[in-house]
């Protein structure tokens, strides 16, 4: 549905996009994650034709967004919650797009309640709180019941309840077979959402995979044990384990499998009281992926 290929951007001196290559698939949520100034609103800027790109290109089902006729029909998005005249209420704000693509007063009522502001379509938008306003520019993605769908921070300012229904809602559009490209630094709420995740740092694709599979490459067939014995790291290692303390009062073992750690520990009289495969988070797997493309990291406060 969404396909960029090469595209390199350039503003001034800083390289911006460098070789930016990824697809957005009908059926997924996909997330776009990486970290500050990593390049994801300028390529989402140039899928819209917002920003030229210098080289490559961003097609939409097959054809640059400026070529598309009735664009919202083709792809429904939201970059910018605020972008809106504060004095229209929430419903003419949506009936003047509505009418720019030949959509009436029927579709707009509908996006409304699809979003959860039918009870306030005639409030105006300047009055809405952050979340509020996500939700209208969401409204304003649907307005064309579009086959994909590309959201820059979705849960930005949404409260609990918004948040539940906004993953409920992202994994509704997939599975009406739509392509969902959603940008977020939020990666508990990716985990739970996305089926794909692309990660980039620096301009440049880093990581394009499923979820699934980033987390078995951060978990990496280490093993948690918990364990009070002092003497356990020490009896580990020399069976050849590669031993990590977590912290948390657990150890993080690598080299052995989980039945060989149990055999060893048992042998020594070494109670433990947790066995596990460890299990990453996408946090996990996204940390250790950016480690070396973060531009602007703070002083550890420990």
């Amino acid at each position: 549905m969404i396909s960029v290929s090469g595209v390199r951007k350039r503003y001034g001196g800083a390289v911006a996009l460098d070789g930016m290559t990824f697809d957005v698939r009908a059926g997924q949520v996909t997330g776009f994650v990486g970290p500050n100034g990593a390049g994801k609103s300028t390529t989402m800027r140039v899928i819209l034709g917002l920003d030229a790109a210098d080289s490559g290109e961003a097609l939409v089902e097959g054809k640059r967004y400026r070529e598309l006729t009735d664009p919202m029909r083709h792809l429904g998005s939201l970059l910018d919650a605020g972008a809106l005249q504060p004095s229209r209420t929430a419903r003419n704000h949506l009936l003047w797009l509505a009418h720019s693509q030949g959509l009436g007063a029927r579709r707009v009522d509908e996006v409304l309640e699809q979003t959860g502001l039918g009870g306030v379509a005639r409030r105006r938008a300047g009055g809405f709180s952050l979340g509020m306003r996500q939700r209208l520019g969401i409204a304003a993605a649907l307005l064309g019941d579009p086959p994909a769908l590309m959201l820059d921070e979705p849960f930005n300012g949404m409260d609990p309840e918004g948040i539940i229904w906004m993953r409920g809602f992202l994994r509704s559009l997939a599975g009406q077979g739509r392509a969902v490209l959603v940008s977020s630094h939020l990666m508990g709420e990716l985990q739970g959402t996305a089926d794909h995740v692309i990660v980039i740092g620096r301009g440049r694709v880093i990581a394009d995979a499923t979820v699934a599979e980033l987390l078995r490459s951060a978990s990496g067939g280490r093993i948690t044990v918990r364990t009070q014995a002092p003497e356990a790291p020490e009896i580990l290692a020399a069976a050849g384990a590669a031993v990590v303390p977590t912290g948390d009062g657990g150890l993080s073992i690598a080299g052995l499998p989980a039945e060989a750690i149990a055999g060893v520990l048992q042998r020594h009289h070494v109670a433990f009281s947790e066995l596990a495969a460890h299990r990453a988070t996408l946090e996990d797997a996204y940390l250790e992926l950016t480690r070396d493309a973060v531009d602007y990291r703070a002083e550890d406060p420990r």
